[in-house]
Formats: C-alpha cells, structure tokens, sequence
C-alpha cells in the first residue's frame, strides 16, 4: 500500500477475501511506478474483518437450496459501509461502489475513463455463488463485468479493471498522445504496427510507413483501423457508422 497525503489523489479501496492478492501485477511497471509516486492510493480491505463470530465466516447457504455459498449481505454491507459510507451523499468523496459480476455492464474504455475522471472506486470481489442480492439493492451498489466468462472470484477481475482505469491517470503515461492512437479510443480497433527490422523472414514494412509522406501515413492507419474494425469485430464498426452519421 502506498501512502498519499494529496487528497487529489485517485484512490481505490478493495473489499476482498484475499487481500494479499493486491497489488499483484499492479505492483509493476507503470501502475506500480505510479502506485509508488502516489499517483493513485490502493487499499485492500478484507471483508472477514466485519465477520461476527469466531471463525470469521462471511457466508451462508442459499435460500431454495442450490450448490455452493452465499456471501451474507449484513456482513457485506458493514464492509461497504466502513469504508464508503451507507447512502450516495457518504460516497461523494470516495467514489463509485462497484461489484465485479458476470451480469454487470460490460468494462470498455468509455467506463474506465469515466471512472479516471472521478475521485476513485471502491471495487468488491466476490467469491462462491455471490452475494446475497440484498447487499447489492440496500447500498445501491453498481455491477460490471469484465467478460462473459466466469473468473474463480472477483479480484483478477478487479486488477484487470484497475490496470484499465489507472494507465488513464494523469501523468501515468508521459507521452499522453499514446492513449489517443490505442485501440477503442475512437470506436475503432488499431492499425498494425510495425519496427526494425525492415524486412523479416521475407516480410517487408508496408512502404507507407518509411514514405515520410505523414499524411499518407495517417490515411493508410485510418484505412487500416476501419478495416480491421469492420471485420474482427461487426458490433464496434456499427456502433462506429452510427457515431459517424450523427455527427454528419
């Protein structure tokens, strides 16, 4: 955990069953430099803290029968409400409440820069079948999925939504022009990219590219962008036409 004393600072606090997952890979490279600068402040917080008996169980059965446990929703909720408060007017200063979950909206860039933008996030990790849906109605709290796959528990899912949001942060990335030419940054996938050497086993860098013409070389990466967009992913060229035709 880092320290910060700005209260600018982006933070993000974890609620989990496994806080020494943290910070994990986020530790490293540009996060963890960032992490260490004070950039933005992690806190884990484990949610077997609020537990009220000796063995520090969190959950229970489900009602109507079925595999697996349930985590309990006043356990759950005494968490949430230790770190980021009961109601909307508590979490102004501490950020959205959001539960990782197969049925939430889906993360996309749209998302983790929204979040960038705001003070932080308070992320919760689920473990067994899930939490009890009360938890989740009682602290209006928010579902995003990172996927439509199903992860053992909630905090791989977290780190990925993490290392989204954080590469976002203001001096994270110094060349901040990068963030512009990635992939989904304006609805459409990237151009390929290409370095030395120019020729490898037999494969040449598309002449474009060593024209020193930069118009031409931006025509061909947008050409190429559309082109791999409309045929690796249908769903994000259409929404890309739609965006396109009402702007006019």
């Amino acid at each position: 955990m880092t320290e910060a004393n700005d209260q600018k600072t982006w933070s993000a606090t974890v609620l989990t069953l496994f806080p020494e997952m943290f910070p994990g890979p986020l530790g490293q490279s540009l996060a963890g430099k960032a992490l260490k600068k004070g950039i933005w402040r992690l806190e884990t917080v484990d949610i077997r803290d609020f537990a009220r008996d000796k063995h520090r169980s969190v959950d229970d059965a489900p009602f109507g029968g079925g595999p697996g446990m349930v985590m309990r929703p006043d356990i759950l909720a005494a968490a949430v409400d230790g770190v980021a408060g009961s109601n909307d007017t508590d979490r102004a200063n501490t950020g959205r409440v959001i539960y990782l979950s197969p049925r939430g909206r889906r993360l996309d860039q749209a998302l983790a820069r929204e979040l960038a933008d705001q003070c932080g996030v308070t992320l919760i990790c689920g473990r067994f079948e899930g939490v009890d849906e009360r938890a989740l109605e009682g602290r209006n709290i928010e579902e995003v999925s990172v996927g439509d796959y199903v992860l053992s528990g909630g905090e791989t899912a977290a780190l990925v939504m993490l290392d989204a949001i954080v590469r976002l942060l203001p001096g994270v990335i110094v060349e901040g022009s990068a963030l512009d030419e990635e992939s989904f940054a304006h609805g459409l996938l990237e151009y390929p990219q290409y370095t030395r050497p120019q020729v490898w086993e037999g494969r040449e860098v598309p002449e474009v590219l060593t024209s020193g013409h930069h118009e031409n070389i931006r025509a061909w990466r947008q050409r190429q962008a559309e082109e791999l967009t409309k045929a690796r992913r249908p769903d994000l060229w259409d929404l890309y036409l739609r965006s396109a035709k009402s702007r006019g």
